[in-house]
């Protein structure tokens, strides 16, 4: 297996002074604004290193859960070349042209008691889209690699349902059990198999020491929608198992962690459920209730939220904010709010809703309330990436400096 290192092609945390980490949330359709929010950074850097600059060069860890995998594994896994198969810049181009075939619309628009009649024979015998061209598409792009080739280590969450457990797609992990080193194609499937939108994905491995792992995978939103805590607990267990690689770094030294968690919305100002409302349900409305899911709904904003909640508290408590930002935006209203509606107006709002969201204020959540409000100062979210992607241009030229420097000493 190709590993110098457990940071594959990227000089390692212990040539520097951080340990970074990129995460992206789940979200159907609304994965175009995360291109948006990718795409702008990738331009920072650029402007600092040149245009080969990559986002893939800059991360140790790269995270994503269900579209947020899918965006992982475009900037992460390599073409012929060994560089990023896409540049951020390309993958809203890549959702406008492939979501209207992966999430097809039906021809007449309504909503209501009349829209869900003539699919509830369909939804209560499978799920609303069949898959296909989504297993198409990815087994094509992405082909044989395999989670060993990325470029830098990613994460990637799922849910086992036979054995109802999460399974965490860990480059990390890989290493140790190779039962994991399955291909990336695989993973982005498995990821993104909402239920009711997709059908499990199954398939089976069987790695270098000849055994076989079966796997039965849902939406790793029903695991971390928000994989931030995910990928910093891998992080944080190899630096408990003295990986070299994490240098000097300690256990729960998040003080020196840098991690930029990109969200994809949410609809909480439209209030679109209550209990009253919600009383009245029976199995069918809490999977389809005027065109949105209130089950998958609720249980991703809850995953959301909780991992935001946990990350904002643990790097105030290391008086580390600085180090910790976090993109979303909570006002979603209408079709903006929803995860396959792929049709061309709603994917062009997609995009303006990201470019709006980049001149909007920072926000920070309110450890007391749960509130998101801005923070005192009047920074936006570009200026603040920015910020970060100067950071990082740094990290990345200190690390190269002090590798060459090891490499000459002990050529000497």
């Amino acid at each position: 297996m190709e590993n110098d290192s457990s940071c594959k092609k990227n000089k390692p945390p212990s040539c520097g002074t951080l340990v970074t980490i990129l995460s992206l949330d789940g979200g159907g359709v609304r994965g175009v604004i995360v291109g948006v929010i990718l795409a702008y950074l990738e331009q920072q850097l650029q402007e600092l290193d040149g245009e080969n600059a990559r986002l893939a060069d800059y991360f140790d860890v790269v995270a994503g859960t269900s579209t947020g995998g899918l965006v992982t594994a475009m900037v992460t896994v390599p073409d012929d070349t060994g560089r990023p198969l896409f540049a951020a810049k390309d993958i809203v181009p890549f959702y406008l042209e492939h979501s209207p075939k992966i999430f097809p619309q039906p021809d007449v628009k309504c909503r209501g008691l009349f829209a869900l009649l003539p699919k509830l024979p369909k939804l209560l015998s499978g799920p609303k889209y069949d898959g296909k061209y989504l297993r198409n598409l990815l087994s094509k792009f992405l082909g044989e690699k395999r989670l060993h080739q990325t470029i830098t280590n990613v994460v990637i969450p799922t849910f086992d349902i036979k054995r109802l457990q999460p399974t965490i797609f860990s480059s990390y992990q890989s290493l140790v059990d190779p039962s994991l080193n399955v291909k990336v194609s695989d993973i982005c499937i498995g990821t993104s198999a909402a239920p009711t939108f997709f059908p499990p994905h199954y398939f089976s491995n069987e790695d270098s020491q000849g055994k076989t792992t079966e796997f039965h995978l849902v939406d790793g939103g029903v695991t971390a929608n928000n994989p931030t805590l995910v990928a910093i607990t891998a992080v944080s267990k190899q630096i408990v198992k003295n990986n070299p690689d994490m240098g000097k770094l300690k256990p729960l030294g998040y003080d020196k962690f840098l991690v930029i968690s990109i969200g994809t919305g949410s609809t909480k100002k439209e209030q679109n459920y209550s209990a009253k409302k919600a009383a009245k349900w029976g199995i069918i409305s809490w999977l389809y209730d005027d065109g949105f899911t209130p089950i998958l709904d609720i249980t991703m904003e809850s995953s959301r939220d909780m991992i935001h909640f946990h990350s904002s508290v643990l790097f105030k408590a290391l008086q580390s904010e600085e180090n910790y930002l976090r993109i979303d935006d909570d006002t979603l209203e209408g079709d903006a709010s929803s995860m396959d509606l792929s049709t061309k107006s709603n994917l062009n709002n997609l995009v303006k809703i990201g470019e709006k969201l980049l001149k909007n204020r920072v926000v920070h959540m309110n450890i007391d309330t749960g509130v998101y409000e801005p923070v005192p100062e009047d920074i936006t979210n570009d200026q603040e990436l920015k910020r970060f992607a100067k950071i990082l241009s740094e990290e990345r030229k200190l690390r190269r400096m002090r590798s060459d420097t090891m490499i000459k000493d002990s050529s000497n």
